[in-house]
């Protein structure tokens, strides 16, 4: 029962996880879609650096690491690999709930925003104000999606690795796990054939002792 549920938060895990590797790569086209325009009708090579364009691919590029991080993880079901994971996931929370709350406790929250040159920024709050239902659900889908990722690897590291894993095997070799099971019997092949050995050296003895 405790694989069939492992193999199922597993699955789960990679599914739900796939939304936050498909947001990841439509930011990195974003960004690379404005820095193409940006490009093309840049005049001057003095002009400054379009931070959010690069800030929208670095968070692109972040959030597909933490992606690539959640399938390890699902896979493998490793402590270590679902810690990290459960980390990354958190982080992002936390830079998300900061830049909301600036945004919405903060009237004058767009001059701690340097001025861009591209003015894909400007773009992007006048498509938020006027399409402001939709970017919300879209805003709640995200979080929910990594809230129920975070739940998944924290049930998944609750229920451990699979542990037939290792002992599901054909061949005489025992893992160094093995001794740390609690109805762990060594084998003892050896006390049969010293058994047999004492056996025929009686066997011997009695037969001269008859001659």
């Amino acid at each position: 029962m405790g694989r069939v549920a492992r193999i199922c938060i597993q699955s789960l895990l990679k599914v739900v996880n796939s939304g936050l590797g498909m947001v990841g790569i439509a930011m990195i086209l974003y960004a690379l879609w404005m820095l193409r325009v940006w490009l093309r009708y840049l005049q001057s090579d003095t002009a400054s650096i379009p931070w959010f364009i690069y800030t929208i691919l670095g968070l692109g590029v972040t959030v597909c690491v933490i992606f690539c991080s959640g399938h390890i993880a699902a896979e493998t079901a490793n402590g270590c690999c679902l810690y990290i994971y459960m980390v990354f996931v958190f982080l992002l929370f936390v830079l998300e709930a900061a830049v909301t709350a600036d945004v919405f406790l903060n009237r004058s929250w767009e001059e701690d925003f340097p001025e861009d040159p591209t003015k894909n920024f400007d773009q992007l709050k006048h498509f938020i104000r006027k399409n402001f239902d939709i970017c919300k659900w879209i805003g709640l889908t995200v979080v929910a999606i990594q809230g129920l990722s975070l739940l998944l690897a924290m049930i998944l590291k609750a229920l451990g690795p699979h542990s037939e894993r290792y002992y599901e095997s054909d061949d005489d070799y025992l893992p160094d796990r093995v001794p740390l099971l609690k109805n762990y019997v060594p084998s003892q092949s050896y006390a049969v054939n010293d058994h047999v050995n004492n056996g025929s050296w009686n066997t011997r003895i009695h037969s001269k002792g008859s001659r």
